[in-house]
């Protein structure tokens, strides 16, 4: 069984209406200081939209205009009144803070006009504090916000491991659906910043063993890694120290190695188009679930198709992080709880919805042999009626 389009231009490109195009799109050039990068705003919904901010080296239109549109998806399917929305700054190495701000200033209109941003590649909660700051901008008092009794920091930051807690539950619900009788299931995850050791920790705690995690370094492997030493080892950028690691842990820094790790399961929690025409070829695992935003290329989808591997895609898997915001935007989220109680709310909020929304997806691929993402999106519009 495949979870894949037989156009996966439709499932990166889905159209928002008649034309296929977002609601808007704004160029980005800089407001007291030079900046280049995007807003695409996909769907409104009574006048509301959020996404996250990336800023990469090589980010493009195209990629702002996929990802804001899979933010539609994926707050359609958990079932928020917001519409989709991202935004991509191109990192050109120079004063970081100062782009920010600068980033800040430019859509500052935007974001007191019914616009959320937050983080994504690049972006961390202490640079939206910089950018939220430069444009005078504090969620707790948009229109039709709630009150928060405390920062927009101080809700959002408990809950950094949203993603990756939603993402071991795609995971966890994809294996209890194809593998009925259970049993420890070797992973590999590509990419180790915050949501993929999250996930790590998440399935090692359900018995999974995990066998190979790569970071921008390269690959490590081992017929069980012992995570938590990995995550001692490893920094806010997700890169591990090579010098520290057990001696029976194996590294290479050849191109994609973690490729060619045994696994049954693969992560992918890094990379735009991680897996690709180029390399899908070496893939082991029969299970993919992506934990980043359109890590595999629309020509790769196709492969996967012809292999039989299995997909849950981000729209599904990775939207732990969109909720928890998009939860506090629209008045669901229950701010009176103390700290640790909203943390749990949240956690099972978003996890309940992604195992039905797994749960779903794979139902449907059984009985049509499609691509059950256009009637999976269908069939949860109806509910948000």
């Amino acid at each position: 069984m495949s979870v894949l389009t037989e156009n996966p231009a439709e499932v990166c490109t889905p159209r928002a209406d008649a034309s296929g195009e977002p609601a808007f799109t704004v160029s980005l050039n800089g407001s007291g200081g030079p900046l280049t990068g995007w807003v695409v705003v996909d769907t409104l919904v009574d006048s509301l939209a959020m996404g996250g901010t990336r800023m990469t080296a090589d980010v493009t239109e195209e990629e702002v205009r996929g990802l804001a549109r899979g933010m539609t998806h994926k707050l359609t399917l958990v079932g928020l009144p917001i519409g989709g929305a991202k935004a991509g700054i191109v990192s050109d190495g120079g004063d970081r803070e100062e782009t920010l701000r600068t980033f800040g200033r430019t859509v500052a209109p935007l974001l007191h006009g019914g616009l959320h941003l937050g983080c994504d590649l690049g972006v961390t909660p202490a640079d939206r504090a910089v950018f939220f700051g430069e444009a005078g901008y504090d969620p707790r008092r948009k229109n039709r916000a709630v009150d928060m009794p405390y920062d927009w920091r101080a809700y959002y930051e408990p809950l950094v491991d949203c993603t990756g807690h939603g993402v071991g539950v795609a995971t966890v619900t994809a294996l209890e659906e194809l593998h009925r009788r259970g049993g420890s299931r070797r992973v590999v995850i590509q990419g180790f910043g915050t949501v993929g050791r999250s996930v790590a920790q998440f399935l090692e705690d359900r018995g999974h063993t995990i066998v190979g995690v790569a970071d921008v370094q390269g690959t490590i492997s081992a017929e069980r890694l012992p995570v938590a030493e990995l995550l001692a080892l490893t920094d806010g950028f997700g890169r591990i120290d090579r010098s520290r690691l057990p001696d029976h842990v194996t590294a290479s820094s050849a191109p994609d190695a973690w490729l060619d790790v045994e696994a049954d399961v693969l992560i992918l929690a890094a990379n735009h188009n991680a897996l690709n025409s180029a390399n899908v070829h070496r893939l082991r695992a029969g299970l993919i679930v992506e934990g980043g935003n359109i890590t595999v290329s629309p020509e790769a989808r196709l492969k996967l198709a012809v292999s039989g591997a299995t997909l849950v895609p981000d729209v599904v898997a990775n939207v732990g992080g969109a909720a928890a915001a998009g939860l506090a935007l629209a008045r669901i989220v229950p701010f009176e709880l103390p700290s640790e109680q909203r943390k749990h709310w949240v956690f099972d909020w978003v996890g309940t919805r992604v195992r039905r929304n797994t749960k779903d997806l794979l139902e449907i691929a059984t009985a049509t042999g499609q691509d059950p993402l256009p009637s999976l999106l269908t069939d949860r519009r109806k509910d948000r009626r």
